[in-house]
């Protein structure tokens, strides 16, 4: 057996329930395991009346979540010139005690970002830049879910496409190693878009910060429980 988290939009006011469900484990880094777990996973949701449920990562059994995982998912610069995957403008903003951004990333793949030397022996994390702003560590998902946004936002016709589900999940996500998760961003982007809010949420960085001064303060008390953060 194992935990993990299944997102929810929330309906009365523009944020994510988590909810943490047990389910059967299927071990293996095999596609077809991993999907026996992700199909497990539904299943205890749907129990709870969650559903229907997309799985959002490269294992997902379904075409729209491997297209929305943050691998893959494609973001383009304000000029509309460039375009890199949400995780290569993630990790190419990062700036540290001795180092970045690494802008360089930009250019290279999801995978080859994320494992980058650099963004292991540059020292402590200050702070990220992105299109020439500067963007501060918390709150802790912040940077992340406006890119991931940001990227959605750019996806013509999927707002009619994703309000249809009513839970998301990440199978390689595990809440007791990470922070960020792009089916968190995902429920929270349905959310926005339910609360009818939307064009004001997403007008600016400031505006979506503003918007969900509630949500990110419960998010961070949790994140900071589950990782020991100060």
């Amino acid at each position: 057996m194992a935990v993990r988290p299944v997102y929810v939009p929330r309906d009365d006011r523009p944020g994510v329930v988590v909810r943490l469900l047990d389910f059967e484990w299927f071990p293996g880094f095999s596609t077809a395991q991993k999907q026996r777990s992700i199909q497990s996973l539904h299943a205890a949701a749907g129990e709870t009346g969650i559903e229907p449920v997309l799985e959002i990562s490269s294992k997902s059994p379904e075409e729209l979540g491997v297209s929305l995982s943050a691998f893959h998912l494609s973001l383009t610069d304000a000029e509309g010139s460039r375009s890199c995957s949400v995780e290569t403008a993630f990790q190419g903003s990062k700036v540290f005690e001795r180092g970045g951004p690494f802008i360089d990333l930009l250019n290279g793949t999801s995978r080859e970002a994320k494992q980058d030397e650099r963004l292991k022996s540059s020292g402590r994390l200050l702070r990220f830049e992105f299109q020439g702003a500067a963007w501060p560590l918390k709150p802790r998902t912040y940077f992340y879910d406006w890119l991931y946004l940001s990227a959605l936002e750019q996806q013509s016709g999927l707002r009619e496409t994703l309000v249809r589900y009513r839970g998301f999940t990440d199978i390689e996500f595990n809440p007791k190693k990470s922070i960020n998760c792009q089916a968190y961003s995902a429920a929270l982007y349905v959310s926005i878009l339910e609360s009818g809010q939307s064009e004001t949420i997403l007008s600016s960085p400031e505006s979506f910060l503003e918007s969900l001064q509630d949500e990110y303060t419960a998010r961070d008390e949790l994140l900071a429980r589950q990782h020991g953060l100060d």
